[in-house]
């Protein structure tokens, strides 16, 4: 039997990066991309997830496996850093938040979806506290988070024979994190790595649909 194949965006760096070595360690074929990446290596394919193009290579990628089994989209922005009130933040700014953090998200699910529920698959959407919580400066963030977590409520309403999760990692320490907090020392905040096991927990038990909190 084929392995069970993940396709996993951002990777390049942070959770995504740490989540499909995870993934990769514990026996998946790990389709992955970033932005940053400079060359097509160990499945993963350089580009962004707000094009068109590049969403459909990344399926069709997964898919010379033979089977697509589970979507993670963790790939996202900040926005401006340092963050700034609503009152001030720039229309553009927030378009693109909400283009990178739900639009091609939805878009690439979209694409997947037919795979996915050929093997009884999951999607997670990683999300985050901001969504839920009104912490000044996170508004454009939080409320693209929002925004995905309800859009996965829905599917996973529409799509009852998937799993559908939308993963709040809490606060790490990664790169986004640093931008959220410039000149401050977020050295206290775990490594992404931390959470991997819980994750891959999580794809193993295979709990009902909904918000997870790690």
């Amino acid at each position: 039997m084929n392995k069970p194949t993940a396709i996993v965006t951002g990777v390049s760096r942070g959770l995504g990066k740490a989540l499909a070595e995870g993934l990769t360690d514990a026996g998946w074929t790990v389709i992955g991309d970033g932005r940053t990446l400079t060359a097509r290596q160990r499945g993963h394919v350089p580009g962004d997830v707000t094009d068109s193009w590049h969403r459909g290579l990344l399926v069709e990628t997964a898919l010379e496996t033979g089977r697509l089994d589970l979507l993670v989209n963790n790939a996202g922005i900040l926005g401006p850093s340092p963050q700034p009130f609503l009152a001030d933040y720039p229309e553009a700014e927030l378009r693109r938040v909400f283009e990178v953090n739900v639009v091609a998200p939805l878009a690439l699910t979209q694409l997947a979806l037919p795979a996915l529920r050929d093997h009884g698959g999951a999607v997670v959407n990683i999300s985050s506290d901001a969504a839920t919580g009104a912490y000044p400066g996170w508004g454009g963030y939080g409320a693209a988070k929002a925004a995905v977590e309800q859009l996965s409520n829905v599917l996973a309403a529409e799509e009852p024979k998937l799993r559908v999760w939308w993963v709040d990692p809490g606060d790490l320490r990664t790169q986004m994190h640093q931008e959220a907090f410039p000149g401050e020392d977020i050295g206290d905040r775990p490594l992404p790595e931390s959470v991997v096991p819980a994750l891959l927990d999580l794809l193993a038990t295979r709990p009902a649909s909904g918000r997870i909190k790690l």
